[in-house]
């Protein structure tokens, strides 16, 4: 049984701790507690993804009314920077011999997992102890990919409701400071301002206003505002299908022991919640304010790459 405060029962949250106090043994714990494996067959790869039925597609296609769409991509950081020791690259193939060629050509270059491009990690991008989601080893990865639980098995995309969460506008501030945890009485008094609620099936997205500060005050590395641990059991609770951040889901660092990024964790190897990371929300947030609706359809297909861990992607909100 689910609590309706978003903790299961035999953790160590109360209602009343806003900033709850979270161990390596509560993760532990909550790796087999908030799991879900077995739920939808010992063969599935898709997840939470399950829960993107057709009545779900449909229900989220009843929320486009005014039929404007927003990009949540940021465009290809192609500098390098503190936070981007990886840049995109954009090549453009030109040369004497195609010189008189209708056509004009070019090659795209990027490792895309990280902080600065937008991009799904697949199921197969974590594991804890050896295995994957749904009990799959870690031997399924091999240097030829992922014989398992890859992009390619979700090709033909998601749509679904999405949710913004808007922590700065909720909290009253231009962008979260870096290092600072968010925890589920926060996503309740975001929901509570927005007038929204989540439902099963819903992507979830978090905006901490990253991209505002690094526009305005330049890159940096080390912290950056994410989910606390704590939120774990308030994803499952809520059955969120997709959980979408401005940077990398957990907040960095995690201040638990023996922890690194356990929304990934969590997430990935014990809910097969798929994670859209380094998503760009301020023109989402702008739309949002405009419109006065903090819900809308989300769509997001990935490259079609076989044993992929995951794939650059352009998410889309349309109202």
């Amino acid at each position: 049984m689910i609590l309706g405060l978003g903790i299961l029962p035999g953790t160590s949250l109360k209602a009343q701790d806003a900033r709850p106090q979270v161990t390596h043994e509560d993760v532990e714990r909550w790796m087999t507690e908030l799991s879900n494996w077995g739920r939808w067959g010992k063969e599935d790869q898709l997840g939470a993804l399950n829960l993107l039925t057709a009545e779900k597609r449909k229900a989220a296609a009843a929320q486009v009314h005014e039929g404007v769409s927003v990009s949540c991509a940021r465009d290809a950081e192609t500098k390098p920077a503190p936070d981007n020791g990886s840049p995109f690259v954009h090549e453009m193939l030109l040369s004497e011999a195609n010189a008189k060629s209708p056509f004009v050509t070019d090659r795209f270059s990027v490792v895309f997992h990280g902080l600065v491009h937008t991009h799904l990690d697949a199921l197969c991008h974590m594991s804890r102890h050896g295995q994957m989601y749904n009990g799959f080893a870690r031997t399924e990865i091999t240097k030829e990919g992922a014989a398992k639980l890859s992009v390619n098995g979700i090709k033909k995309g998601i749509i679904t409701r999405g949710v913004l969460l808007d922590l700065p506008r909720s909290m009253g501030v231009d962008a979260l400071r870096p290092g600072m945890p968010i925890y589920p009485a926060d996503l309740d008094a975001c929901l509570e301002k927005e007038g929204v609620k989540v439902l099963p099936g819903d992507a979830v997205l978090i905006r901490t206003g990253r991209w505002k500060r690094r526009d305005e005050q330049g890159a940096w590395v080390g912290e950056f505002a994410g989910l606390h641990a704590a939120c774990g059991p308030w994803l499952r609770a809520h059955d969120v299908a997709v959980l979408g951040t401005d940077a990398a889901a957990d907040v960095i660092p995690a201040r638990i022991e023996g922890e690194s990024m356990p929304i990934h964790q969590l997430t990935l190897v014990a809910m097969g919640i798929w994670i859209l990371d380094a998503c760009d929300f301020e023109a989402l947030a702008a739309q949002a304010e405009k419109s006065h609706r903090w819900e809308f359809m989300l769509t997001a297909s990935p490259l079609a790459v076989p044993g992929a861990t995951g794939s650059p992607i352009n998410p889309v909100a349309t109202f």
